[in-house]
């Protein structure tokens, strides 16, 4: 068991008209003029940006508008809000959307007093020391950026693009509000998406060589059972008001770190898809789901009976009179059918629709490993040859 140090400071608003407190959080958190900052027409069409517009107006609070966040979001549009706020002296950030949304609000908090290059924070060069707060309105549960010291953002100004990560507890929100009607709308591809991110959340932190935490153990595999059981149901009734909250609420526990108290994660699988989403430009969620599997069966000889209790325990399957490989085997089989059933790829052929290039495969392992500079995984430490086998065994 290792030593923890577990931090989740953000004001969870959860429920019904959540979103009816957020001028009083604004004001609770220090915000007098703000940079709200959404995606494409989604936020305007369904009516929550006029009410966040009115709420703002109403209790005097200046806001000025910035929208245009795609999934994947790009370093371009980063620039651009870290410009505005400067120039309209933002000193509060809020994100109305999903992952993508609040993970560019974050670059922005991290670039606005930055003196230099946001996109070297990214690359893990140096830190920002100041920082704008953050409050969200989530409409699509799945990265858990909302709880999550984590932002991920695309170097769309690169040839072939770069997916980087930067982490650091001044991202995490101030608040977020999450009211599950929020996210009745949204297509199934998109939710089977968010379930999958959220799953693979929780995933990352279990796949560990780390057996004696058993209370972390077991809150992850519930979330994952949760993660399937309702994800199904929501799947079939996109208005199940109760599914939908499990499903929301599953999102934000996924990645609040409290899945990885006392263990060591491994993330591989991310940093593979970051990779394949950065190339081709691909659905996160979906991207993970088409090289999971080959990951799993790369590295599942390190713990191999970690594996084995993923298929008794959250697969559900019996393995009695099964060696481990054997049960090790079913599980993985048991989540790429789960998979499957939410219409997810299993594979890169169908998550791109093309057959992938030797060199696509060398270009993507090499950036995701600095040109075999540095290593990724925590289960088992992946060099630039082990991700290009995984990634033609995923092909």
């Amino acid at each position: 068991m290792k030593n923890f140090n577990f931090y989740a400071p953000t004001q969870v608003v959860f429920g019904r008209d959540a979103e009816n407190e957020l001028a009083s959080l604004v004001k609770k958190y220090g915000g007098t003029k703000v940079l709200v900052h959404y995606g494409g027409q989604s936020a305007i069409k369904s009516g929550l940006m006029a009410k966040v517009e009115k709420q703002l107006s109403d209790a005097g609070i200046s806001y000025v508008k910035l929208g245009g966040v795609v999934p994947n979001p790009r370093l371009s549009l980063v620039r651009k809000g870290i410009e505005l706020c400067k120039a309209e002296g933002i000193d509060f950030l809020l994100a109305v959307g999903g992952g993508s949304v609040i993970d560019s609000c974050k670059a922005i908090s991290s670039g606005r007093f930055f003196d230099g290059d946001v996109w070297d924070l990214y690359l893990h060069k140096t830190f920002a020391t100041e920082y704008l707060p953050i409050g969200c309105i989530l409409t699509i549960p799945a990265a858990g950026s909302e709880m999550s010291n984590g932002s991920v953002i695309t170097n769309d100004e690169v040839d072939g693009w770069l997916k980087k990560d930067y982490c650091v507890d001044e991202f995490r929100c101030k608040f977020a509000i999450m009211n599950p009607e929020l996210t009745f709308t949204l297509p199934a591809w998109q939710t089977a998406c968010g379930i999958t991110d959220m799953m693979m959340h929780t995933m990352e932190r279990y796949f560990s060589k780390d057996d004696d935490m058993e209370t972390t153990d077991a809150i992850a595999e519930s979330i994952l059972r949760t993660c399937m059981t309702e994800g199904h149901k929501v799947m079939e009734n996109p208005t199940d008001y109760i599914s939908r909250a499990n499903i929301m609420w599953a999102g934000s526990v996924a990645h609040n770190d409290i899945t990885g108290c006392g263990t060591t994660g491994d993330w591989a699988t991310h940093n593979i898809e970051h990779e394949l989403s950065g190339m081709f430009d691909v659905s996160h969620g979906a991207g993970l789901a088409a090289v999971w599997g080959s990951w799993a069966r790369y590295s599942r000889e390190e713990n191999m009976p970690r594996f084995a209790r993923f298929a008794r325990n959250v697969m559900g399957i019996d393995t009695t009179g099964m060696s481990d490989i054997e049960a090790a085997e079913a599980g993985i089989q048991a989540m790429e059918r789960f998979f499957s059933s939410i219409g997810m790829p299993t594979n890169i052929h169908t998550l791109v629709g093309k057959e992938i290039s030797d060199a696509e495969i060398e270009e993507m392992a090499d950036k995701c490993t600095t040109g075999d500079t540095q290593t990724i995984g925590g289960l088992k430490i992946l060099k630039k040859a082990d991700i290009i086998k995984i990634y033609q065994m995923a092909k």
